[in-house]
């Protein structure tokens, strides 16, 4: 979803600096596009960092009857950091 937002704040403002060729007296539309420009760069690689620290972490749960007739229960987790 960062990624995405932050490829529409590159866009809007890339439109508002290069596009549009009138002038408000109260905004600058060139200053305000190169901020959304900016934006969404930087929104794109906080997406992109937040998704290569993304871990998996895999739990296996078994289950059974050991010699005394009770039931055991076994978990095991496993982290996955290369994702």
């Amino acid at each position: 979803m960062s990624i995405g937002l932050g490829i529409f704040l590159f866009v809007v403002g890339a439109i508002l600096a290069f596009a549009l060729n009138f002038t408000v007296d109260w905004i600058d539309l060139d200053l305000v596009g190169y901020l959304l420009m900016g934006a969404g760069v930087v929104v794109v690689i906080i997406g992109i960092v937040l998704l290569m620290r993304r871990r998996a972490a895999v739990t296996t749960e078994r289950t059974g009857v050991n010699a005394a007739g009770e039931r055991v229960t076994q978990r095991t987790t496993d982290v996955d950091d290369t994702i």
